[in-house]
């Protein structure tokens, strides 16, 4: 095969605060010659995710951080186009944590292959990869919801939130979703059927809109965001409640240490279970997740929505406007 020309964004300047398009720096190179066992995967869809935000600090956190001037990484769905491992094709779909490049070189045993047939293959990074499974994971593991119960989720439009919602409908939950903008709740309460949902931006007494919201208060609160609307969120606990602590993304880009109210009094008085949890720790059982999932959504149970910029050299953008609110559903780019 003819050498070809890869591009590729580096991480280049750590962000104080929200990052910008100079953090990011988008470089040219050729693509390497496979070694047997490997595999060259053309990018169809790359994802960005909150958790990246953390992986550009320098601070101790559950994932490595990126290195100035190295590629970034993250999921990526990608066509196979050369194949020297046995078990790849042309033309298989294949999904993994790979560079933000146009073109990878990688083991076969680094990514797995994607059924396009159960469903858009970019579903592998949404509702069927990382954003379900963790939805799935911290919701009934964590969660354990039962039947009537009172399920609050913030960033409810998004990838997680977003499945979290309709999961709780499934198990005849009252399905309550905290979000950014009218466009938002609309979608929330007419497409996924949640029973309330708040615009926290235009509710200055937001612990007011969740008590009418919640006139039997909260049995389980999804926790994305962190910050002052968990605050408010926490105030409706109901005795044995559960929190299941998943994101804290407004809280992601701050630059000093934020106080908030100590929580410990009504952990205590409301005798409430609070963890937070890595999706990788449930990865024994993803396999199960994933054929709930899918069930779920051949059975017009659980919808999908996505968020997507088309062009290489969108990355930048899209990651950005995550915490600027700009998605619903998951935010991919994709690759042309």
């Amino acid at each position: 095969m003819a050498e070809m020309i890869n591009r590729q964004i580096l991480f280049a300047k750590r962000p104080e605060g929200m990052p910008d398009e100079s953090c990011f720096k988008i470089v040219k190179g050729q693509v390497p010659k496979l070694q047997s066992g490997q595999i060259l995967i053309h990018s169809e869809y790359i994802s960005v995710d909150p958790y990246m935000r953390g992986r550009m600090s320098q601070r101790k956190s559950y994932s490595a951080g990126y290195e100035l001037n190295e590629v970034i990484t993250g999921g990526v769905v990608g066509r196979v186009i050369e194949s020297r491992a046995d078990a790849f094709r042309n033309g298989d779909y294949v999904v993994g944590t790979l560079g933000w490049s146009e073109y990878s070189v990688i083991d076969g045993k680094d990514v797995r292959k994607v059924d396009k047939e159960i469903a858009p293959v970019s579903t592998a990074l949404g509702i069927l990869g990382m954003p379900g499974l963790t939805a799935y994971f911290g919701f009934l593991e964590i969660g354990k919801p039962k039947e009537g119960e009172t399920v609050v989720i913030s960033a409810a439009a998004g990838a997680v939130g977003s499945v979290v919602g309709q999961i709780a409908k499934i198990k005849g939950c009252r399905a309550v979703g905290i979000a950014g903008s009218d466009e938002k709740v609309d979608y929330l309460k007419n497409d996924l059927n949640f029973d309330e949902a708040i615009n926290y931006k235009k509710n200055n007494e937001l612990e007011m809109a969740i008590q009418k919201a919640c006139p039997n208060g909260v049995d389980v609160y999804f926790d994305n965001v962190g910050g002052q609307i968990s605050d408010a969120v926490l105030m409706q606990l109901n005795n044995n409640a559960r929190i299941s602590v998943c994101g804290q993304i407004a809280l992601y880009n701050a630059k000093e240490q934020p106080i908030g109210p100590r929580i410990q009094p009504l952990i205590l008085t409301h005798t409430a279970l609070m963890q937070g949890f890595l999706v990788r720790n449930f990865s024994d059982h993803y396999d199960e997740a994933i054929k709930a999932l899918s069930l779920w959504y051949r059975e017009g149970k659980i919808k999908n929505k996505e968020s997507v910029l088309t062009g290489f050299e969108k990355l930048p953008l899209a990651f950005i406007g995550l915490f600027k609110g700009e998605n619903i559903g998951k935010q991919l780019v994709k690759v042309e």
